[in-house]
């Protein structure tokens, strides 16, 4: 029997799933006509003897060893990282084509090899003048960055350990490859076994390695969906393509916190950190806009303030249109499921468009009360009070479920000007605001609405007496 044979799969482009048929949806990640034909070469492996293995170890003998952190000068990078880079990690940067990952990727190195020493740059898509044109534009010198343009992985490997830097960038994952194995590159089994390669180079040489991934929406690349398990960190860098504002978002960190988030603004000299994303994203809000809501909401331990916005405006068509950007589609469906039921309003024949300002995506359930609060706003055409600051989640019976670290979400709605803060009247009593805010505690969405909208008709019409 040969050592090395040949067998033919069919792998799903999306999750990495491999089934010996053809599959119409993959059952994994649900995706329709993502499975494709590959050729996979099946080698035997060899036993390794018992003086190879490692043998098990009591927990309490397994010395740690500690390696401290390589913090970056780009701070929103090192919170979304947990404090800075760990030796030996594998972190993986995907996002949509264009968003700015070989930007970001690019100061990055450039501010390690400044501070670390020789940092190699290696890039499958781009020419060395390509990025060379880039770093001028951002006003990098990158005397002790190297730029190597190459996609065989052996070859890679080779030229870095030559030169033995303090960081490795691989720009991108699906361009990389490796020959022996016969498969194009960006397939899924080049992408997994060039992944499991370099994790395997950057524990053995201590050296923490960036790599980055493109996201499509179609299965034709496969996306770094099948590389979470194998990474130690995931990062997804997204925004809005119209937005000049960029979020770097942790949902995987094996060496700290995740759902951590950082702000970049998009410019000209490249991604320039916001040092109060909260006033950036409600900077352009009208001061009396009907619609309109500030909430409180959580990025991982960072409270940030957001403008939702809604408008309702009667259907031309039979069945009434909802549309959510920046927020779930399916609490919009339940928000306006409890206003049509539990408060009256006739939302049936309406079509309900909800946003969130400056490409924020709002995942949390504290989002909730503003979500209703802007509905109700465009419904009846009456202004929010804009000096106050929603938080809460909605219940089916229409009742306010409390928020966690309501305190920490006050405290940044006070240190932007904010006055008063509708929030639950469950777990109220305990919560202490800053000082000059007022809390209005509420029971039921009802109420909230009652005193947001009353209370903004009685100040403006005491402010034209």
């Amino acid at each position: 029997m040969s050592k090395s044979d040949k067998r033919t799969v069919f792998v799903c482009q999306q999750c990495g799933r491999e089934s010996l048929k053809w599959l119409g949806r993959c059952p994994d990640c649900q995706e329709w006509n993502s499975f494709v034909e590959v050729t996979a070469a099946v080698t035997a492996r060899t036993p390794r003897s018992p003086s190879q293995m490692s043998p098990p170890q009591p927990l309490s003998q397994v010395a740690i060893a500690s390696a401290p952190r390589i913090p970056l000068t780009i701070s929103e990078f090192n919170r979304v990282l947990g404090g800075g880079l760990v030796p030996g990690s594998l972190v993986l940067i995907s996002g949509e084509p264009g968003i700015g990952k070989s930007t970001l990727l690019l100061q990055a190195s450039a501010d390690m090899a400044e501070v670390k020493g020789t940092v190699a740059y290696v890039s499958g898509e781009e020419t060395q003048h390509q990025i060379k044109l880039r770093a001028e534009r951002l006003g990098i010198a990158g005397d002790r960055l190297f730029l190597l343009s190459e996609t065989d992985l052996g070859i890679i490997l080779e030229q870095v350990e030559r030169l033995s830097p303090s960081l490795v960038v691989i720009d991108s994952i699906q361009t990389v490859y490796l020959p022996e194995m016969g498969n194009s590159p960006g397939s899924v089994a080049q992408v997994r076994e060039c992944t499991q390669r370099l994790m395997h180079w950057a524990k053995l040489s201590a050296v923490p390695v960036f790599i980055a991934g493109h996201v499509t929406k179609d299965g034709t690349i496969a996306g770094p969906r099948i590389l979470e398990h194998i990474v130690d960190v995931v990062l997804y860098f997204e925004g809005d393509p119209f937005s000049v504002y960029r979020l770097l978002r942790g949902v995987k960190n094996r060496f700290g916190s995740t759902n951590e988030v950082g702000v970049f603004e998009m410019k000209e000299q490249g991604l320039i950190e916001v040092e109060n994303p909260s006033k950036a994203f409600i900077s352009q809000r009208p001061g009396e806009a009907i619609g309109s809501v500030i909430v409180s909401t959580l990025e991982g331990s960072r409270p940030l303030l957001a403008e939702i916005q809604a408008l309702t405006t009667y259907t031309s068509f039979g069945y009434p249109r909802r549309t959510a950007n920046g927020v779930d589609f399916n609490r919009l469906l339940l928000v306006a499921a409890v206003l049509t039921q539990r408060l009256g309003l006739r939302l049936g024949n309406q079509d309900i468009m909800v946003n969130v300002a400056g490409g924020l995506k709002i995942n949390e359930p504290a989002a909730d009360l503003g979500i209703a609060l802007a509905i109700a706003s465009s419904f009846r055409d009456s202004i929010v009070d804009p000096g106050m600051v929603a938080i809460g989640e909605v219940g089916l019976s229409g009742e306010l479920r409390a928020a966690s670290q309501l305190e920490r979400r006050i405290a940044e709605a006070a240190r932007l000007g904010f006055s008063r803060c509708l929030i639950p009247k469950v777990g109220s009593e305990t919560t202490r605001p800053p000082k000059g805010v007022e809390l209005i505690p509420v029971g039921t969405v009802r109420e909230a609405i009652n005193e947001a909208l009353t209370k903004a008709k009685k100040n403006k019409s005491n402010e034209n007496h």
